[in-house]
């Protein structure tokens, strides 16, 4: 177990987001995170066992933020068309800062460890919220004629976006590409 407290690793966890996120995981060494941070590489290793190590450490702390931001969206007192609201508000604050590069690097990785890591945390994600769809369906809030599975099937066929070259040409940005994808999976195609 980390100690998240320890100002060495905070500034090491800190660089390598801030690194990652502008340039993606593959272009971004550990001598370069470990230069950027003002540690050695020895102090690297202390905490982490490689590059992938780091990674999966950070997507974990990532998610869990993510996921307790989520479930203060979901527990408020509001009607639940504000809360798909809220939650796409959320989403795309959440990417403001994260290049296509990363999301690629991420979603793509041929990585065995970091491509286990990533299907344990979606499919951990994916329950919960499938749980959720299920309880808003059975509250009248999501169309009963749909399965809560679909639409939690859909959801996860659209990280795969983010893997093509061609869609993301249409984008200034992986948030607007977020944006586009949402509206269109809540709200079709109508007007609102």
């Amino acid at each position: 177990m980390l100690n998240k407290e320890n100002p060495k690793l905070k500034q090491l966890l800190s660089t390598a987001q801030d690194l990652f996120f502008r340039y993606g995981i593959r272009r971004v060494t550990v001598e370069e995170i470990c230069r950027t941070a003002g540690v050695s590489k020895m102090t690297f290793y202390k905490y982490f066992n490689n590059k992938i190590d780091l990674v999966k450490n950070l997507m974990k702390k990532i998610y869990d933020q993510a996921m307790a931001e989520y479930r203060q969206i979901m527990a408020k007192p509001i009607p639940y068309a504000q809360k798909i609201e809220e939650t796409i508000q959320w989403k795309l604050q959440q990417q403001e800062n994260i290049s296509q590069e990363f999301i690629k690097d991420y979603l793509s990785s041929d990585n065995e460890e970091l491509i286990q890591f990533f299907q344990q945390k979606r499919d951990e994600v994916l329950k919960e919220i499938l749980d959720d769809y299920r309880q808003a369906q059975r509250q009248g809030n999501i169309r009963q004629d749909i399965k809560p599975e679909f639409i939690l099937y859909l959801l996860n066929k659209l990280t795969e976006f983010y893997q093509d070259d061609e869609l993301l040409k249409m984008y200034k940005s992986p948030q607007e590409l977020t944006k586009e994808i949402l509206n269109f999976f809540f709200y079709g195609i109508l007007t609102r």
